[in-house]
């Protein structure tokens, strides 16, 4: 019955009621109208239909200003409902209608433009299951304060579970049930730790996101099996490729190591060797250890604190390319012409030893200031050698389309307690370069490879762009004063090139790469090959980071089921077709959360280093302006919030049309790339909130097109 009533409803644009519905169906029955009256109820629970106030129905498709997704807090007051194939919708603090972080709801368009906007209407679904916070004392006893403010709760905890608890304890705390509107009856399943002891802040945040931080003792038990050594019964099979110059480049810290890199030169032609750890030599399917990773799904990278997706007897050692021992490894070896075309290639099982453990700073100090380290003297002209490549091979990307929108990341420098002293701009040089264009490479061909023998797999696509969001981002580049000559008659990786190309001389082009990035859609690992629009290739995956990433592990499986064990069953074909979906699914989700932690743990390092410089001015420039204010983003990329209240000797007034804050009488305005000068009157570590001031005699007048 479900399908015929999805049938005759979708081309209906006006709501019927249940008797129009049992009308136009033809049923004559009570029971049919019972049965039609239980299945429409079933339709609008799984937000297939909408029921009016007046209880007609209408298929939600048909409703164009009527949303379901997702509801995301902000701690800056607003929120976003993030909605699946099409652009977040914009929720404003007076439009929320009670709903609270991660909430599914229904939401209504009230205005298109550059920043679409919508109310919430009804919360549809409520996503609370383990909440953080710290134990605070109220009346004489003990209670908690949730650490995350968005979460607009009534919180009863069971107090025997609080009685090992003392007042700045950080806990874990699991709902038992609802009581009542928003409230709730909780207790507390663990202690994290002392907020003020080292490391606790970021594994707050990692309990936030339902980060594991520690392996069960199934894995453990297992562990006790994994060899420490690479035995000699494992080599059998493999490629030998010990005597060959290979070494790995990554971070000065990094204990994981997954890549390494190789360089010959024949035929006139670059032989590009990527060689990547065999995780799943030692990480087997339908193991506590294999399961474990793929639902951790990825390692987090939380400011210097590492959450790893494996054991570190795993991840830092039997799989760590680590220098001067065998390692087993899976090669991808490419030959690349002097113009950047693939010519050859191979893949295949290997093992080798790392020569070198090497690290950007001084790979980036041969490359750009012909500064060679002694120990680096021996890999000098193989390293420039595979620069030359890798410029070739970036040339080549592109020329194909390759976007690249050259955001600045901050980088957190702790002390030895783990508080942050400093904020910089990430360092990016050729190295760094040079390694993501040989990866590139060697995912690009191990994609190709499998998608060509029609195979199912796991690939890393990047749909593209919604094409209203970048008209919305023309609109906003003509609201500040320029005029662009790209003529955007197609969403192509070039047309976005070239519009990146255009503003790349303006002042703030870094605040409009990040507003363009975030007008594209997300990049997902899917069973379905759409392509990758930003790296403009049709066949792309992540082969290159088993240790870190579950994707690349189930990349590497797939490769030996296919290519070592020649496994085209249909029994196989049948099982991958429906387990790479959830997989699929799965890595994605956990990625989102993965970058969720790290994007709180920066927001919240930002605040503790800015505890220290209450007082201080600097000069910023605006990179968002809301109804409640706008934000300036330091040189060192830390932003803070100049509330609009604070903005004195005039009246402001948030024009949305200019995205502008204008004085109603000296008609001063304020908008998006504005160089202004601020201080810093406050911020707060633990809602991690920094708030400026504007400074009299600021230079925004200064910056007049």
């Amino acid at each position: 019955m479900k399908q015929e009533i999805l049938d005759k409803l979708s081309n209906i644009h006006e709501a019927k009621t249940i008797i129009e519905i049992n009308d136009l169906l033809g049923y004559k029955t009570a029971e049919e109208l019972k049965e039609l009256q239980e299945t429409i109820n079933e339709l609008v629970n799984e937000y297939l239909v909408f029921r009016t106030k007046k209880d007609k129905y209408l298929l939600l498709k048909n409703c164009p200003n009527l949303k379901i997704g997702t509801f995301s807090a902000n701690k800056k007051g607003f929120g976003f409902v993030i909605l699946d194939k099409e652009d977040d919708l914009y929720i404003g603090k007076d439009d929320m209608s009670g709903a609270i972080h991660d909430d599914v709801v229904l939401a209504e368009v009230i205005k298109k433009g550059i920043k679409k906007e919508g109310r919430i209407l009804k919360i549809l679904k409520r996503n609370l299951n383990t909440l953080v916070g710290e134990v605070i004392e109220n009346n004489q006893e003990l209670t908690v304060r949730l650490d995350d403010e968005k979460l607009n709760i009534n919180l009863v905890l069971e107090k025997d579970s609080l009685k090992n608890c003392v007042v700045g304890h950080k806990v874990v705390i699991s709902l038992l049930k609802q009581t009542g509107k928003n409230k709730y009856l909780g207790k507390v399943t663990k202690i994290i730790g002392h907020k003020d002891d080292p490391g606790i802040d970021i594994l707050s945040i990692a309990y936030k996101y339902n980060i594991e931080t520690e392996f069960s003792k199934e894995v453990e038990e297992e562990l006790k099996n994994i060899d420490v050594e690479v035995a000699q019964a494992d080599l059998i099979n493999r490629r030998d490729l010990t005597k060959e110059m290979i070494f790995t480049i990554d971070g000065e810290h990094t204990k994981d190591i997954d890549d390494a890199i190789s360089l010959t030169i024949k035929d006139n032609c670059y032989i590009l060797g990527v060689h990547i750890a065999d995780v799943s030599h030692y990480v087997k399917e339908n193991t506590a250890l294999g399961d474990s990773a793929m639902m951790r799904g990825t390692s987090n990278y939380l400011s210097d604190t590492v959450i790893p997706m494996l054991p570190h007897q795993i991840s830092n050692g039997i799989c760590s390319l680590n220098e001067g021992v065998i390692r087993l490894t899976m090669s991808c070896v490419m030959k690349i012409d002097k113009t950047g075309k693939l010519i050859d290639y191979e893949i295949f099982p290997s093992y080798i030893k790392s020569r070198k453990k090497m690290n950007y700073p001084k790979v980036n100090d041969i490359l750009m200031r012909n500064i060679v380290d002694k120990e680096y003297e021996p890999f000098k002209d193989t390293l420039l050698k595979m620069n030359e490549l890798a410029h070739i091979l970036r040339k080549e990307k592109i020329n194909r389309g390759y976007i690249d929108f050259e955001i600045d990341e901050a980088q957190v420098i702790e002390d030895d307690e783990g508080k942050a002293i400093d904020i910089v701009r990430r360092v990016r040089e050729d190295g760094e370069k040079l390694i993501e264009d040989f990866m590139i490479e060697a995912n690009e061909t191990v994609a190709s490879h499998i998608y060509n023998m029609g195979l199912p797999f796991i690939y890393r696509v990047h749909g593209e762009p919604n094409s209203d969001k970048i008209t919305d981002f023309l609109n906003l580049v003509k609201i500040l004063g320029y005029k662009l000559h790209t003529r955007v008659v197609d969403m192509s990786p070039k047309t976005m090139q070239k519009i990146l190309n255009e503003l790349k001389d303006k002042p703030e082009f870094g605040i409009l790469s990040t507003l363009l990035l975030r007008s594209m859609k997300k990049a997902i690992y899917s069973k379905d090959n759409i392509g990758h629009f930003g790296l403009a290739l049709k066949n792309y995956t992540h082969f290159t980071s088993p240790i870190r990433r579950f994707p690349d592990l189930t990349v590497h499986r797939l490769l030996k089921k296919y290519l070592l064990d020649k496994d085209f069953s249909m029994t196989t074909i049948n099982y991958l077709e429906n387990s790479l979906v959830t997989i699929a699914e799965h890595s994605s989700e956990k990625e989102q959360n993965a970058q969720n932690a790290e994007r709180d743990v920066l927001d919240m390092k930002m605040a503790e280093y800015m505890e220290s410089h209450v007082g201080e001015e600097y000069e910023g420039i605006i990179s968002t302006v809301t109804n409640f204010g706008m934000f300036v983003q330091l040189p060192n990329l830390v932003e803070g919030l100049v509330h609009i209240s604070s903005l004195k000797h005039d009246f402001y007034n948030y024009i949305p049309e200019s995205l502008a804050l204008v004085g109603k009488q000296s008609k001063k305005v304020y908008r998006i790339g504005d160089k202004v000068k601020v201080k810093c009157v406050s911020s707060n570590k633990q809602t991690a909130m920094i708030d400026f001031e504007v400074v009299q005699g600021d230079v925004s007048d200064e910056n007049k097109k």
